[in-house]
């Protein structure tokens, strides 16, 4: 079935393959880190024979942020092994660079044997953290075979990806079968995970790794924008961060109703991918707003326009300017995106009707009155609501925050959980 399966992901890469170089060439994605991914181990990872290796890999960007306390505490309870980190997109990895140093990041290999085996023969890790629900049948398999210890941590089963995980119910047991530890978000993520074929004695609750993230440590345009904003007397300030195609019209033109009333407010927009912000950019001139690019940005006032966030890893804490935020991906039918980033700062939260990724905090949050839904045609009236009513939105956030809060201590169950693991296996 293993080789049936790569035979199938080789022929589908192959069949793709014109998308992949047209990314390569177009937006430079997927280049960086290809011979990694291939199999080709830097040599900065190669272990001496006397130090084990533990192995976390965290897709992206939302896993590297919602992991780092984790791979902090396996740092600090197992200060003989080293821990690596592995991320699949080029975002994640500079953010894991950053985080835990450059040589102990690595790209993801492809879910191939000729790539997969140089790792395992390179790290021999004694544990593999696996970030969220990334099943790679080839590298669960090898990864036990050689001897690892694997968890999966953070785990969640959208209702997007439920249905194909039913489908593949005749042989998804047997890749999960791998896995020594499944620690899953909320006990509906337990109950899909049994369902599809996860052991059920294998399978715990400890809660969402993002409730316990803390509040990034403020980049200097942070500062740089607070003074400017404040001595120019801009505002109100809207914060759309992470939105994606067909999103930034509705939020430009909801703006400018805005603008109609406050001429001095200003749009902080930082969209969801970097290849966009050329586009994006464009799209802001064409519509007649003032722009400016944070990448050129060098402390003029922003109020009556938009400043577009061509930058990465500075969305989080420029949160903590808004008068209101907005997280995308919801707007359209692409599942939303985290909305605890503002909740850190007691941001009041608006968000569209497209929440299926993150439908356990949505409606955790909605049940606390500490988010607010609405539809396209309504986010322009709620964005004033808000804005007019200082009390409504103070109250808002407040809940926000409070909501946020009392959900805290999935990093500490879940690095317990490891820890049990690790010796149980060491016993």
């Amino acid at each position: 079935m293993y080789l049936l399966y790569s035979a199938l992901l080789g022929l589908f890469l192959l069949a793709t393959l014109p998308y992949w170089l047209l990314q390569m060439m177009r937006h430079g994605k997927y280049r960086a880190g290809l011979g990694q991914r291939l199999g080709r181990v830097p040599p900065k990872l190669v272990a001496p024979p006397e130090r084990p290796t533990i192995w976390v890999h965290a897709v992206s960007v939302g896993e590297v942020v919602a992991s780092s306390a984790v791979v902090a505490a396996l740092q600090q309870t197992f200060p003989g092994h080293r821990v690596v980190v592995s991320t699949t997109t080029d975002t994640g990895q500079r953010l894991a660079a950053n985080r835990f140093g450059a040589d102990n990041v690595f790209c993801f290999p492809l879910d191939f044997a000729f790539a997969i085996r140089p790792y395992l023969a390179a790290l021999r890790p004694e544990l593999l953290v696996v970030a969220e629900t990334e099943f790679w049948p080839n590298v669960l398999h090898l990864a036990k075979l050689g001897g690892a210890r694997i968890a999966v941590i953070n785990c969640r089963i959208s209702d997007r990806s439920l249905p194909g995980y039913k489908r593949l119910r005749f042989w998804l047991p047997k890749v999960l079968d791998h896995v020594d530890l499944f620690i899953a978000q909320t006990e509906e993520d337990r109950r899909r995970l049994i369902e599809i074929g996860a052991p059920e004695s294998r399978v715990s609750v400890a809660g969402n790794l993002k409730f316990d993230v803390a509040p990034p440590p403020p980049p200097p345009i942070v500062g740089s924008l607070r003074t400017s904003l404040s001595h120019s007397g801009a505002g109100p300030v809207l914060v759309c961060g992470s939105t994606l195609e067909d999103e930034e019209g509705s939020l430009l033109s909801a703006f400018r109703n805005i603008l109609a009333n406050h001429p001095r407010a200003t749009m902080i927009l930082a969209p969801r991918h970097p290849e966009r912000f050329a586009e994006v950019g464009e799209l802001v001139e064409k519509l007649g707003f003032r722009l400016w690019r944070r990448s050129l940005w060098s402390g003029e006032s922003v109020a009556g326009g938009v400043l577009l966030v061509d930058s990465i890893g500075e969305l989080a804490a420029l949160y903590s300017l808004a008068t209101v935020a907005f997280v995308g991906g919801s707007l359209v039918p692409r599942g939303g995106h985290n909305i605890l980033e503002p909740a850190l700062y007691g941001v009041p939260v608006v968000i569209g009707n497209h929440y299926e990724n993150f439908r356990d905090i949505v409606n955790y949050f909605r049940d606390r009155n500490a988010v607010r839904v609405v539809g396209l045609a309504e986010l322009p009236l709620v964005f004033m609501e808000l804005i007019e009513k200082p009390e409504e939105r103070e109250t808002l956030g407040r809940n926000a925050l409070a909501a946020l809060e009392s959900q805290r201590g999935a990093t500490e169950r879940t690095v317990s959980a490891l820890v049990r693991l690790m010796r149980k296996g060491s016993a």
